[in-house]
């Protein structure tokens, strides 16, 4: 693995933020100054390819990437804010439904976030 690709690998697990590739390579500029965007996106890729990270991909919004650590994503249909959440593991639920082996599953559930459906009490 490269230099850049461990430091994007090291930045995203510690992050609790799910960043864009063009946020990873701002914070990593500080560090790296000779680092180019196009780096950042070439690592990115062989990380999600090789499953290192999860790459969040959302219709209308910059993909993000997150930590592989067992979680589901809750999304917010107004502001676009992404919330990790932990429901129960489906895996077995769904292995059995399905009859057949489930090796991963990516949940995302769509709401309104308090902040978004305050404003829209306050705007009626």
């Amino acid at each position: 693995m490269t230099k850049y690709a461990n430091k994007i690998l090291n930045l995203i697990n510690e992050s609790t933020a799910h960043m864009t590739a063009e946020q990873i390579f701002f914070e990593l500029k500080n560090t790296e100054p000779g680092i180019v965007l196009a780096t950042v996106y070439n690592n990115l890729n062989a990380l999600s390819a090789k499953n290192m990270i999860r790459k969040i991909s959302l219709e209308g919004q910059p993909d993000r990437y997150d930590k592989l650590d067992k979680h589901d994503h809750l999304i917010c249909k107004t502001c676009g804010r992404l919330l990790d959440f932990s429901f129960s593991d489906l895996t077995e639920s769904l292995k059995v439904q399905l009859d057949t082996e489930i090796f991963k599953y990516d949940l995302k559930v769509y709401f309104e976030c308090p902040e978004c459906r305050s404003n829209a009490r306050r705007a009626q």
